[in-house]
């Protein structure tokens, strides 16, 4: 599997958010599902976006829609472990941005998974891209 990515450490995030793991997160085999990084992703992506005034759910005429994900495993965790999400951002296009995220357990060094996902910025109505407004822009480059 050379074409594995290398564990990141700490070091390679900007800004970190604490995640808490659920009972429901557990799968048969005792620890998190797959299927719930996704969520932590998403959760600590647009949780910093709601924070920074750049997502009003409900209300914003331009949105970021997920275009592609994946996710790398390198050490399992379970409930109820306190986690952390460190995000990046790994490119910054016209209409679009790739989040690097990495799943670490609280205060460790190295990250559990590593994760990566797009989106894609398009009006609400119409679905259709959009140029990533100017101050989402500025925001996101500070993660850079």
């Amino acid at each position: 599997m050379s074409d594995r990515p290398a564990r990141p450490d700490r070091s390679t995030f900007r800004l970190f958010r604490p995640i808490a793991t659920r009972w429901m997160d557990n799968d048969a085999y005792g620890h998190v599902n797959n299927v719930h990084y996704y969520s932590y992703f998403d959760s600590a992506v647009n949780g910093w976006l709601v924070e920074k005034g750049l997502l009003a759910i409900a209300e914003s005429p331009i949105i970021g829609l997920v275009v592609e994900s994946g996710c790398t495993y390198f050490e399992s965790v379970a409930f109820p472990d306190a986690l952390e999400a460190g995000i990046a951002v790994a490119h910054l296009g016209r209409s679009s941005v790739r989040y690097r995220i990495g799943i670490f357990k609280a205060r460790a060094e190295q990250a559990v998974a590593q994760g990566h996902f797009v989106h894609v910025y398009v009006d609400r109505s119409t679905q259709r891209p959009v140029e990533i407004p100017p101050e989402t822009r500025a925001t996101l480059s500070e993660l850079a």
